[in-house]
């Protein structure tokens, strides 16, 4: 069990969020942030699975079928798109994607990064969220609205850097409770 290793890479993380989070003005985000992996059904597979350059729910996935940690982790912070997964009511799509509020779309894009900083290190680009993001995409069940301003947001992290894109983040009022 990799019990120091697992809490120091999820700290680090954590704490790489907080302050991107403050930085966009989302304090309250910033410290709710990932609080479930601190507790036993999230933590322990987390030290049992730990990988170091990937997600401990990856390998836990691969050895057992499932990802019971994952599972709990998704159903409980608003930043992941799998929290807004509903029944749809359509025959022929029993589920599908409920659009998510663009302060958590945000939260999910600062996520992203820190966690792509985290495991890549030194071979991080700007680009490395959106080739993540893009290598599954076509499995996604995710509202249009909630894809489109993540590939947007991704897209613009890539072309123009962080700086720019928290600048239009700001602007536009995205990390706000109440979206103009």
């Amino acid at each position: 069990m990799n019990i120091i290793r697992h809490f120091y890479t999820i700290t680090k993380h954590k704490m790489m969020v907080l302050r991107m989070c403050f930085r966009l003005g989302m304090i309250r985000q910033g410290l709710l942030h990932d609080l479930s992996k601190y507790g036993p059904t999230e933590f322990i597979p987390g030290c049992k699975y730990y990988q170091g350059d990937s997600s401990p729910n990856n390998e836990e996935r691969r050895r057992t079928g499932r990802s019971l940690a994952w599972l709990h982790h998704k159903g409980r912070n608003k930043h992941h798109y799998e929290y807004w997964i509903d029944y749809s009511g359509q025959k022929g799509k029993p589920l599908a994607g409920m659009e998510m509020p663009k302060r958590y779309v945000v939260e999910m894009i600062v996520d992203r990064i820190c966690a792509s900083k985290n495991y890549q290190k030194n071979k991080y680009t700007d680009k490395s969220p959106l080739i993540y993001y893009e290598m599954g995409k076509e499995h996604y069940v995710i509202h249009p609205n909630t894809a489109a301003l993540m590939e947007q947001l991704l897209t613009m992290l890539a072309q123009k850097g962080e700086r720019e894109t928290f600048s239009y983040i700001k602007r536009n009022g995205l990390n706000k409770r109440r979206q103009r």
